[in-house]
């Protein structure tokens, strides 16, 4: 919104040009959200515990020491990180950019998705909420006007195709298959996210890397010199999601403030469905679906770790971690809390340092 209005205005009052960068705008951003989660977090968690009683349910199959210790904690914690997303970016971005509103839908679409999970929860102290395939088949609407919108505002060839990291020309045209692909890496990222939330900070960490790294790929995809001299495929426009990622990286810094073990809040499926939710269209919209898989690549492994343990299970009837996600496997063995989630998010630097050097090495 500043953009628009102050930017027009620039000739008369010089100062109002610092509105044209994206550098600027994305560090108003970051403070923006920062801020919000400061001013409204405490207000929130009270309005939480007071609407929620106990508290988040907890899962009696999971780590026996959660019965005890994350009792009471509320949920829903992720309207914290919404509103500081969702006013920062509408604050600093552009707001005539289509990018942007694709990203804000999905995001809102599938926060509002996880709150009714997340009230269900708490309302009928039940663990599972929603019905999954409910809950399967609205992402998976949301997913599919998102991805045909995106394609629709992109260039040929771009617009229904898959770029493949280290090959600088190589681009895979897939049509309209195009859009059930992108389907399933917004709903597969979102819900990636969602299992990796188990633990005390464990998944905002992740979350807050993956969203600088694709801040940092925005940026340079959106500028025609720098996707030139990279060699990667530009996207005209896409240059502005780097202010929605600043939004996400302070509104999740906020966050963490309150989420820090042991937590006051619990993000919940309000929270994860949307992050992740939005992760996954970014890398649609830069084209960099593949590079999310190794930038989030933690998200990944905690995904594959329910697949494995189930289809073991039912296969062999021998289960191959000892509590899937894997993040449980290792409290089973002894680790702390803190250690598992900041050697996760060690893991997480590592990989998100892996995903951006497919920008250069082409």
């Amino acid at each position: 919104m500043f953009y628009n209005f102050l930017v027009p205005l620039a000739a008369d009052f010089g100062p109002f040009n610092l509105f044209r960068y994206l550098t600027f705008r994305t560090g108003g951003a970051i403070v923006t959200a920062l801020l919000i989660a400061f001013v409204i977090g405490p207000a929130v968690i009270r309005w939480l515990k007071s609407i929620q009683g106990k508290g988040q349910p907890i899962r009696d199959d999971g780590p026996q020491r959660h019965l005890i210790e994350k009792q009471g904690t509320p949920t829903m914690g992720g309207l914290i990180i919404l509103a500081g997303i969702v006013v920062a970016t509408l604050l600093w971005a552009d707001l005539t950019n289509s990018y942007v509103w694709a990203v804000l839908a999905v995001t809102v679409g599938f926060g509002l998705v996880g709150f009714a999970d997340d009230y269900l929860k708490v309302t009928k102290r039940n663990v599972r909420g929603l019905n999954g395939r409910i809950k399967l088949l609205i992402e998976f609407a949301i997913a599919a006007a998102a991805v045909t919108w995106i394609g629709a505002e992109a260039r040929a060839p771009l617009s229904m195709a898959l770029a493949v990291p280290f090959f600088k020309d190589l681009l895979i045209q897939l049509g309209w298959f195009f859009v059930p692909f992108g389907m399933l890496v917004i709903v597969g990222a979102s819900n990636a996210v969602n299992l990796t939330d188990g633990l005390d900070g464990l998944a905002i960490g992740p979350v807050m890397i993956a969203a600088a790294s694709f801040g940092l790929i925005s940026y340079l995809v959106g500028n025609v010199v720098y996707s030139n001299y990279l060699l990667i495929h530009g996207v005209p426009g896409a240059g502005e999601l780097v202010v929605l990622c600043g939004a996400m990286v302070g509104a999740g810094l906020g966050f963490l403030w309150y989420n820090a073990p042991p937590a006051m809040v619990f993000m919940g499926d309000t929270g994860s469905l949307s992050l992740g939710g939005a992760l996954g269209t970014i890398s649609v919209v830069t084209k960099h679906e593949l590079v999310l898989a190794i930038v989030g690549g933690l998200f990944v492994l905690e995904a594959v770790s329910v697949i494995v343990q189930v289809a073991s299970f039912k296969l062999t009837g021998k289960r191959v971690f000892r509590m899937a996600p894997i993040h449980h496997h290792f409290e089973q063995k002894g680790w702390s809390e803190p250690t598992v989630v900041i050697r996760f998010w060690i893991i997480a630097i590592i990989l998100a340092l892996a995903g951006l050097s497919t920008l250069k090495l082409r």
